[in-house]
């Protein structure tokens, strides 16, 4: 359920940023075009023995991606679904556990749209840089 699922904030450290702007996890666009929008999303889970996390059960885990697009031109401020992606993991509650999701695509956006990520789960999101990123390429007028 999309209701289940946390908008990502991503660590600007990280990022660079040209014809669009960043604001609490929504890259906006400043220049219309065609754009391909991407995104990777690495979950994971690690029980380390701690009471915490020994009472936490990972093993018929729904991990979901969704990426939204919030157009300037809708008159609801209802953004659509652009992209989901996802499983049901079946893991094991005493190892180490990993899934990645990613997917990308082509679409006009214009100027003003916002493009974000969102996802289930995202307690057991790994927010390395190198596994979990998200952007928009312009490819076109």
């Amino acid at each position: 359920k999309k209701a289940d699922s946390v908008l990502i904030n991503w660590d600007e450290v990280h990022s660079t940023v040209r014809n669009m702007s960043y604001q609490n996890g929504k890259l906006f666009v400043m220049v219309s075009g065609l754009y391909y929008v991407y995104a990777k999303t690495c979950f994971r889970y690690y029980n380390h023995g701690d009471s915490i996390q020994a009472s936490v059960d990972v093993s018929n885990t729904q991990l979901i991606q969704y990426v939204f697009h919030q157009s300037i031109r809708q008159n609801s401020n209802k953004p659509a679904v652009l992209m989901k992606t996802g499983s049901t993991m079946r893991w094991d509650n005493t190892s180490y556990n990993m899934y990645c999701a990613q997917q990308g695509r082509a679409i006009y956006l214009d100027k003003g749209d916002a493009v974000f990520v969102n996802v289930s789960n995202a307690w057991l999101l790994d927010k390395e840089a190198e596994g979990t990123y998200f952007g928009a390429i312009k490819m076109g007028n």
